[in-house]
């Protein structure tokens, strides 16, 4: 303990205050004028208090780290969310004095910003704005190299109040403030000042409670669940980028296919969605049983705040949505890519392929949970699986550079090889059906059409050059003709005797078609690689019925006053939805990736920040584009309009935040300025009711405030505390600081949103969860109501307009949630 505060103390050598003190340079000049004198003797005890705290953060750490140590041993093999970081780095540098000017201290920063290498340039234009203002910040959290700096400079918001410095100091150093110790977070609260604050990575954020709550609020009281509940009312989307065989009709006259954790059982004449949600973690496979009830679905290994989650597959009950079974938890790798019913047998057994470095092949009984045999199937990739009709012991696999057919003959699984003999082998076998004689029907890479002769593994027929490209599906309809499709947009019929019937082209907007399945009469369902489910007959045209991006999502915006959300993403679209008909009113397609969208209080226009710095604006009717300007070369992260509609606040990963001046309903914009003082790239912005202030968070946990109209910062605490705020999507504030998790490391709660009528409050996370709190949200670890969904980070969660309904968007798993509060 002594040999830890001796190395600090060797590091930032108290000594140097008296020289500081005595250092009369700073001030010497004789064209000083009295303001400026005054200004600097500030500085200087600032900084003498700065030296002060410094020191009493650093034991604080040490006795923190001690603790943390204590805790790691006691719980044995536990480890925590985040690690430790090494103090020296973590420790902030004492500032130098030039001319009398006290260097802001991000300039002296030895970590690069989370923004990348482009956020540094802003470094200078921040140091030439008036350094007292900045040194006087209020609620700022400390710059990059400032991490674990206790409550040195990183909370200048006393000096920001004049004559509350020595106060707020001394209630800082009081023993009987109530702390709550969560490892590398806890919480403190200084009754007097009307403050709490918490640190986030040893990071100190202080936020200031409003007036009125200074003498009444409790650290230790208990937060409350929300009296309103979730339910999951719609799924937009649909996985056919990179999974097969992910589309069935069922008798019900529902659709059923997944994206992200959710099963969707789609009726398309009813327009109703069910949802099966047992799973925790990206779903890739699905199988439909004989008896059109039971459906099982495997999923991929996954992570949770709670720790890593296996693979296995999940058996369940179409009509009541529940589970049955659960397979192979502990027995299969990474993820299931293939999954088959038997259909000769009654359906009691199921075929299962993973996805480890053998692609292990097993058979299991999956009303007994009992496997009966297992084998490595191929150390290359495996695209499908699937029982012979009529004898229950037969498998046959095929994938890249292979086809195998498998017999299931006393525990044991035999293979022999698809012999290919004169026909040239193809680089992937991709896709594989049965025909009613029990010929196997294959089709691959070359575009091949393959008949394989029953019971054997010899070829029988060749339909050469049937396709141009892959054939990613072949489907046999109950009336013996065989469908085909793949990489062409072609679905082409075919007789028994494989002569070709007829050719439709689905639309190149649809993209490839990755799956068929056979619908009611005359109908075929498509799924696409655009992630479109597509409805339309062999004679006819293809509708879609399902939708939804490709690429990763991130932008949601709701309208100020219809029941419509966009979204975009990464896939460069853009699109406007309906959460009443749950259709897509419009779609357009940008030049750049897209980040972030909002909308004009009016709903006339709506504008999109992209990735490189552009954005534009957009008619809401007609999705014209209205105009387009560029603020910077790094991505856009929140767009806002204020309150009244006369500015435009768009957060930029440049670590500013650009002002436009709005006129003609949103049509019309002029640069004010731009807003400079965070030390890290924006994250989240909310307007006042007024708009006549703004606050904004960054990727350092720093929360400012501004006035927007003269692009100047606000430092009066007692200016900011009681401002009312229009929105709340911020996460770090006094009214929403409980939603942060036990063990957060700052960067697991990607958005958050307040309802309307201000009662709740919903985060989205790292883990894929929606979280459901009461409003305000001000008591340390607030209980939430916890729902499944994504199986992606969640990038945005909104309130519609009326509070209806709550709109999630997720990352990677590119999926549009749609829930109903109840």
């Amino acid at each position: 303990m002594e040999d830890g505060f001796s190395s600090y103390s060797s590091l930032y050598d108290t000594s140097s205050l008296l020289q500081f003190c005595n250092d009369d340079s700073a001030s010497a000049t004789s064209s000083m004028e009295v303001t400026d004198r005054i200004a600097s003797l500030e500085q200087r005890v600032q900084m003498q208090e700065d030296e002060i705290q410094l020191l009493k953060s650093a034991l604080a750490d040490v006795v923190r780290r001690l603790n943390q140590s204590e805790e790691q041993q006691a719980m044995g093999s536990r480890r925590g969310p985040t690690k430790a970081r090494p103090m020296i780095a973590t420790l902030p540098l004492r500032p130098t004095v030039n001319n009398g000017t006290v260097l802001p201290k991000k300039g002296s920063s030895t970590l690069p910003s989370p923004s990348g290498p482009g956020s540094r340039k802003d470094a200078s234009p921040a140091t030439n704005k008036s350094t007292v203002r900045r040194a006087n910040s209020n609620e700022h959290v400390g710059t990059l190299s400032r991490k674990d700096s206790g409550d040195s400079k990183g909370n200048r918001t006393r000096a920001g109040s004049t004559g509350s410095n020595s106060s707020s100091k001394r209630s800082d150093s009081k023993q009987r403030d109530p702390v709550f110790n969560a490892g590398m977070r806890h919480v403190t609260h200084c009754k007097e000042e009307g403050f709490v604050k918490m640190f986030l990575k040893g990071r100190p954020i202080t936020m200031f409670m409003p007036k009125d709550q200074v003498d009444s609020y409790s650290l230790e009281a208990r937060g409350e669940l929300p009296s309103n509940k979730l339910k999951l009312d719609w799924v937009y989307g649909y996985r056919g980028r990179d999974c097969r065989s992910n589309l069935y009709l069922l008798p019900t006259g529902e659709t059923v296919y997944f994206i992200a954790s959710v099963v969707v059982l789609f009726n398309v004449d009813e327009q109703l969605q069910r949802h099966y949600t047992g799973h925790t973690d990206d779903i890739k496979c699905l199988a439909v049983h004989p008896d059109k009830i039971t459906i099982a679905t495997g999923q991929v290994a996954g992570t949770s705040s709670d720790g890593k989650l296996a693979p296995h597959v999940r058996v369940w009950d179409s009509v009541s949505l529940n589970t049955l079974h659960v397979l192979g938890t502990g027995f299969f790798d990474r993820a299931l890519v293939c999954l088959a019913f038997s259909k000769s047998n009654g359906g009691n057994t199921l075929c299962i392929v993973d996805d480890s470095n053998d692609h292990v092949l097993s058979v299991w009984d999956w009303q007994r949970e009992e496997r009966l045999a297992e084998a490595k199937c191929s150390n290359e990739s495996v695209f499908a699986a699937d029982f012979h009709p009529t004898d229950s012991n037969i498998v046959v696999t095929c994938g890249k550079s292979h086809l195998y057919f498998w017999t299931l003959e006393k525990g044991m699984l035999v293979k022999k090889q698809g012999l290919f003999e004169k026909q040239e082998k193809p680089k992937f076998v991709l896709c594989v059906t049965f025909a009613e004689n029990g010929d196997a029907i294959t089709g691959d890479s070359s575009g091949n059409i393959l008949v394989w002769g029953k019971g054997t593994n010899r070829i029988s027929r060749v339909i050469q050059g049937a396709h141009e490209g892959s054939i990613f599906t072949v489907c046999m309809l109950r009336n013996g003709t065989l469908v085909s499709g793949g990489k062409d947009r072609r679905l082409i019929s075919w007789d028994s005797s494989y002569q070709q019937i007829q050719t439709v082209e689905v639309l190149e907007f649809f993209g490839p078609i990755r799956t068929i399945a056979e619908g009611r009469g005359e109908t075929v369902l498509i799924g696409t690689t655009k992630n479109f489910v597509l409805q339309g007959s062999l004679d006819g045209e293809f509708m879609p019925i399902t939708q939804g991006h490709t690429d990763e999502l991130w932008g949601l915006a709701v309208h100020p006053w219809k029941p419509q959300f966009l979204t975009c993403g990464y896939d460069r679209q853009v699109c406007l939805w309906d959460s009443c008909t749950h259709q897509l009113i419009w779609t357009k397609t940008l030049e750049d990736t897209a980040q972030s969208a909002g909308f004009h209080p009016s709903g006339a226009v709506v504008s999109v920040g992209t990735q490189t710095g552009r954005w534009l604006v957009l008619d809401t009717d007609s999705k014209d584009l209205v105009t387009v300007h560029t603020d910077g070369n790094e991505q856009l992260s929140v767009m806002r309009y204020g309150p009244d509609g006369n500015f435009l606040a768009i957060g930029s990963h440049d670590n500013y935040i650009y002002i436009y001046a709005v006129a003609e309903n949103g049509r019309k914009y002029s640069r004010v300025g731009k807003c400079s003082g965070h030390s890290s790239f924006i994250t989240h912005l909310d307007w006042s009711v007024d708009s006549q202030y703004l606050v904004s968070n960054s990727g350092d946990y720093e929360i400012l405030y501004w006035i927007p109209s003269v692009c100047k910062q606000v430092v009066s605490v007692e200016t900011t505390r009681d401002i009312e705020w229009f929105t709340h999507t911020c996460t770090l504030g006094f009214q929403v600081f409980g939603l942060w998790p036990e063990g957060s490391d700052g960067t697991d709660i990607n958005a958050a949103c307040r309802s309307n009528d201000k009662s709740l409050l919903v985060t989205g996370d790292d883990f894929g969860k929606v979280h459901l709190f009461s409003y305000p949200c001000s008591q340390f670890r607030a209980p939430s109501h916890v729902y499944r969904g994504h199986s992606s980070h969640v990038t945005n969660v909104s309130f519609l307009h009326d509070d209806s309904y709550l709109v999630s968007t997720g990352g990677k798993d590119m999926s549009v949630l749609q829930w109903r509060i109840v």
